[in-house]
């Protein structure tokens, strides 16, 4: 296994937290890995504030408003597809670690149909209204046993956690010899991220901490012996994340512009698969 650098090599774009401090914060790229990096990047014992806001949807189970009422309904049919993704991955049920699970309710449909369900969840507001729908979760990933999963999912996780390494060498811990990897995260080179810019909601710096493209997923996780099988497009959240940038650019949601955004973003990336934001299915490397 190599030592990931992840030198910063040119400032790509300053970006603001619009969500909770409205503080500013630099991307750096790094050529090695087709990455851009959050800077500075805030200290372990800081970051839990910068999610304290009630506008932290995957915290919690909001429908206060129309756009949290649609975020809900969209998430319900999300959730069935994530759930038949892990069907075509590992074919039958089995045991499913879910790392970020927020508010549980990906666990509560795939636990429906016949997985044996465990989360992970750092924050105690979430983590809590996952528990109380039934779902087992834990707070400290080593108390888990050794190639106990079958498939383990992070849905818009991996950008969050601030060391990569030593998250990716737990994931392989816990990961059967021919279990699954799938990784939802968000791709800084799709159309809607280079049309809006500084205000592309899916930057949401400083939380998240790394901006990944296809190349960054590939090159990092083969250096700890994994390999991409199969991209799958999330193609609602072109259309979520030009909902916010919307707001962020101009005060205002606007609606119909964010739509068109989100559509041209979809149809550009048929062809390219540079979509807003990519599923990656992985396994272990066959030595």
């Amino acid at each position: 296994m190599q030592h990931l650098d992840f030198s910063k090599d040119e400032k790509f774009l300053e970006v603001k937290d619009y969500t909770v401090s409205q503080e500013k914060f630099s991307l750096y790229y790094n050529r090695t890995y087709d990455l851009l990096l959050t800077d500075p990047m805030p200290a372990k014992e800081d970051l839990g504030r910068y999610y304290q806001s009630e506008n932290y949807i995957s915290h919690t189970d909001g429908k206060r408003n129309l756009f949290e009422r649609l975020y809900q309904e969209v998430k319900k049919i999300a959730l069935r597809k994530k759930v038949d993704l892990l069907f075509k991955q590992h074919h039958t049920v089995g045991a499913l670690l879910d790392i970020g699970c927020g508010t549980g309710d990906f666990l509560v449909e795939a636990k429906k149909r016949g997985w044996t369900t465990t989360g992970f969840e750092p924050n105690d507001k979430a983590s809590t209204l996952a528990f109380n729908k039934g779902i087992s979760v834990v707070t400290n990933l080593r108390e888990l046993p050794n190639h106990s999963f079958d498939v383990i999912t992070l849905w818009h996780v991996l950008e969050h956690i601030p060391n990569l390494e030593e998250q990716i060498i737990e994931l392989n811990r816990l990961l059967k010899p021919e279990g699954k990897l799938v990784i939802a995260v968000p791709n800084f080179k799709s159309y809607d991220a280079t049309y809006y810019k500084s205000h592309w909601a899916a930057f949401d710096a400083p939380r998240h901490l790394w901006h990944f493209s296809q190349k960054s997923i590939t090159a990092i996780f083969s250096a700890f012996q994994f390999k991409v099988d199969e991209l799958q497009p999330m193609l609602f959240d072109s259309f979520y994340v030009s909902l916010l940038s919307e707001e962020y650019k101009t005060g205002k949601k606007n609606w119909i512009k964010a739509f068109f955004v989100g559509l041209r973003s979809n149809i550009e990336a048929r062809s390219t698969m540079e979509y807003s934001s990519i599923i990656y299915c992985l396994s272990k490397k066959v030595s």
